[in-house]
Order: C-alpha cells, then structure tokens, then sequence
C-alpha cells in the first residue's frame, strides 16, 4: 500500500507543517482543500511557512474525491461543518487521518465515513500563525505519532512512514495510541487554557505558583478521568509530556485565538472534560471554571459586553 495523492483539510499551523514537508515529495499528488473566497484567496496568496512562501494546489471536496489519504487538521469548532466535505472526499479506498486536538475526532468523523477508514493520530507542534504566516522550528517539533487503536501494525500505518521520509517532518508509529492521544490532551487542557486566562506567556508556569496551582488542579481532573477510562499514565509517562522546548513569551493556539479574536476550542479542551466528568460521575469544578472563563472572554472579544 502507498499514498500517492494526499488533500489536506484545514489549513492552519498543522496543515502548514504538513504542506511545508509534503511538498517535497515530488511524487505525491498535494492538494489543499477549500472552496469559494477561500480557494481564491489561498490560491493568490498562498501560504508563508517560515519566511519561505508555499502555493499548492487547492481543490474543492469534490475535485479531491478519491484520494488516498485525507488528512483532517481543522479546528475543533468547525469540525461538524467540515463533516459534508470529509463525506464528499473520501471514497472507499481513502483513508483519514485527523491530526485535531481533542480525544473523540476520530469517533466523529468515523461515524460518518465508517471508523475503517479513520487512522488514529496525534500531533505535538509549538507554532505561531499570524493570517497566512505560520513559524515552527522544525528541529525541536515532536511532529506525528499514529496507529491502529487495536495496536497492531496494519500496511496502511507503515505507509505513512514510506510517505513522510525524506520530508523534514518527524513521524513515528505507536502501538499505544489512544494513550498518546490522550497524553496530548492532558498536555493541552491545563497548559493551553490557563495561559489564556490570564493573557501570559508559558515562563508563567514556571515563575508563579499560582499559576502553576491552577495549571495542576485543571490537570488532576484530566487524570482522574482518564483513569475512569483505563487509561493509565505513570510517572514516567507523565514526566515525559512537556512538549518541544519553547521561549517564555510562546503563546499557545487557545491564547493565539483569543488575541486574534477569534472563538478558541475551549469546547474540545474543558467542554469535554465537563462532560466526560459527568458521564463517569467524576467533580470538575476547575474545568468548569476555566470553561466560563474563557467562554466569557470570548464573548468580551465579541464586543457582548461593550457598553460604550
């Protein structure tokens, strides 16, 4: 098995890094996917990955019907409405990889395609996204782990190796990987949410106990869930789930959102564990917290509370 022509649906931080290795691989078939003012304007100005300008092509669900790999990278929040152009690319043969944050994508998007067709993966990234710019640096980038959710090693998941060798882009199979998946999301919860609260660059963890306190009481809620669901991180494991190193000003995407204005994934990030909390009868009184916090700022960006 082997991939020879991939689309890329959503083209933010991740679909950049994706964009910025797969281009290399002169026999892979590249396209992004987007329609109306979008296309156009992606189309004329394309996309700038660090300081190097990138122009794929850019396809609509339709004209990517049939590809044999469609790789899912849109932001939590839109991924019901991207669920009509998933349906129209993928045919019986193309296989998803979602590379969202969040631990249940993949049960979304296979219950509309069918969970065959659904690889399991994740992806650690540190990047910063101005309009059309987007920076990383690609040598201290986890990158993508992916697998099979019964553990195995299917030819499908060696074939992604195949395809991203010789891209810059760094890769590796897991045969565990709903942990890795849900490593990434206890990553992501505490460390992405309470920054943004407080509008403060990561250093702040470090050099403020209050802000580390908040960060470890969001971080036990994660974990108690988690348990409830067997999932099961040593200390070894938990040690390890710090990330690429990044500067003390980094801002991570729900702090990038905010100061964007635009609405973040609190949904996906403290939604969830609201609700999963809920379903197995476990307190989130910290998520809960985070929740309307950032619910709310998003409404004061929205001018809501603007009472000039």
């Amino acid at each position: 098995m082997e991939y020879r022509s991939v689309a890329i649906l959503g083209a933010g931080a991740v679909g950049a890094y994706l964009i910025w290795g797969l281009t290399k691989k002169a026999d892979v078939e590249l396209c992004v996917i987007a329609e109306g003012e979008r296309r156009d304007r992606f189309e004329k100005e394309g996309f700038l990955i660090n300081g190097e300008l990138y122009k794929p092509a850019v396809k609509t669900p339709e004209e990517a019907h049939g590809v044999d790999l469609l790789v899912v990278c849109v932001k939590y929040n839109a991924l019901q409405g991207a669920l009509p152009a998933i349906r129209a690319i993928a045919d019986e043969n193309t296989q998803v990889m979602s590379l969202m944050n969040g631990v249940d994508s993949e049960e979304v998007i296979g219950a509309v395609i069918g969970e065959r067709k659904v690889i399991y993966s994740s992806i650690k990234i540190a990047s910063e996204r101005v309009g059309n710019t987007v920076k990383f640096v690609p040598e201290t980038t986890i990158g993508m782990v992916y697998g099979e959710k019964a553990g195995v090693v299917t030819p499908r998941i060696e074939a992604l190796d195949e395809l991203f060798a010789g891209t810059g882009l760094n890769y590796r199979i897991t045969t565990e990987v709903l942990k890795e998946i849900w490593s990434k999301f206890r990553l992501n919860v505490p460390n992405n949410q309470v920054q943004a609260m407080l509008s403060v660059g990561v250093g702040a963890y470090r050099d403020s106990e209050h802000v580390r306190f908040l960060q470890q009481a969001v971080l036990a809620e994660v974990d108690a869930i988690a348990e409830a669901k067997g999932i099961h991180f040593s200390d070894k494991d938990k040690s390890g789930n710090f990330g690429a190193k990044v500067q003390d000003r980094a801002r991570y995407s729900t702090l990038q959102d905010l100061d964007a204005r635009r609405h973040t994934e609190v949904d996906m990030f403290s939604g969830a564990v609201i609700r999963m909390g809920q379903e197995y009868g476990i307190p989130t009184p910290y998520n809960e917290f985070v929740y309307h916090m950032i619910k709310a700022i998003e409404e004061k960006n929205d001018g809501k509370f603007d009472y000039e």
